[in-house]
């Protein structure tokens, strides 16, 4: 793939990918593209020979990308997409790029209310809507607006919430499209109640949950009714490992990397985790994290 010059962004090419991951680990892209901003962005989407994979990164959490890494294009959002703005009273414009704990904090400053839980989200704002992602009792398609979306002919359309099957960590309805950005409706609060908040949530996160190791968050969705982690401890795997990848002692919902794991080891400690809750319980853990690429 040539870079155009009307491109404004940086294309690479046979980059890897495991110091974009927070887990540390993943072969290399093909090619990755970091643009300047969302014009460029569209500009090269739109210019993409017919049928590239395309395949988006933000913070690189609830992301495992495997040792024999992607073939096709990445595109980079971190530190790009990054424009957040009021448009009026109660809605805020997000683009993918900008982390969720920034849109938690964004929002709570001007006094809205709804968004604090997104502080606990370790993701951007393109991820999140991608999965529904959730914290602390809060979803982030229940503030979703409007998004505005591109698809792999470089063409953009906005589309309203309704237009989309939203569930539990799940979205129907994108179709070979991709978030640019997302309209959030809040409701009017007092700026420092929804500070204190986010302060609460981090502190009740940091306590819970392993977030100084190297992770991709929680790693399987909770069944209904009960939750992973307690699944999983039941079976005895806290501290379990396979190769450089082990179940958290602080929380058994999240995998670390201790160092010298691949991908390969994670996938396994991954499947091993779902055969023994199988087994003891009778439950098919069904994972949160989303597995992208080709095994070495």
């Amino acid at each position: 793939m040539m870079a155009s010059a009307v491109w404004k962004g940086t294309l690479l090419n046979d980059e890897p990918l495991a110091k974009y991951t927070s887990w540390r680990v993943g072969g290399p892209a093909q090619h990755m593209y970091i643009p300047e901003n969302k014009a460029d962005l569209v500009d090269f989407i739109s210019g993409l020979p017919e049928g590239e994979p395309l395949y988006w990164l933000g913070l690189g959490s609830n992301l495992l990308v495997r040792d024999g890494g992607i073939k096709g294009t990445v595109i980079n959002t971190r530190n790009r997409l990054k424009e957040m703005r009021l448009v009026d009273s109660e809605r805020v414009y997000v683009e993918a790029g900008v982390p969720c704990a920034h849109v938690a904090r964004f929002c709570a400053d001007l006094g809205l209310t709804g968004a604090e839980f997104l502080a606990g989200i370790p993701g951007t704002m393109g991820g999140a809507l991608k999965m529904n992602a959730g914290a602390f009792g809060g979803e982030t398609w229940r503030i979703v607006d409007r998004v505005e979306m591109v698809n792999a002919r470089g063409q953009v359309v906005e589309r309203d919430q309704a237009e989309f099957e939203v569930a539990y960590r799940s979205v129907k309805g994108l179709d070979g499209e991709w978030f640019l950005s997302a309209q959030l409706k809040l409701a009017k609060g007092n700026s420092e109640a929804s500070q204190q908040h986010i302060k609460a949530l981090l502190e009740k996160r940091n306590a819970t949950q392993p977030t100084n190791k190297p992770t991709c968050g929680s790693v399987f969705k909770n069944p209904p009714g009960d939750f992973a982690a307690r699944l999983i401890e039941a079976c005895g795997l806290k501290g379990f490992a396979v190769g450089g990848a082990v179940v958290s002692e602080k929380h058994a919902n999240f995998i670390e990397n201790q160092g010298n794991a691949s991908s390969a080891d994670i996938e396994a400690l991954i499947e091993h985790i779902q055969t023994q809750v199988q087994s003891k319980f009778g439950i098919s853990l069904q994972t949160e994290v989303c597995r992208v690429g080709d095994k070495a």
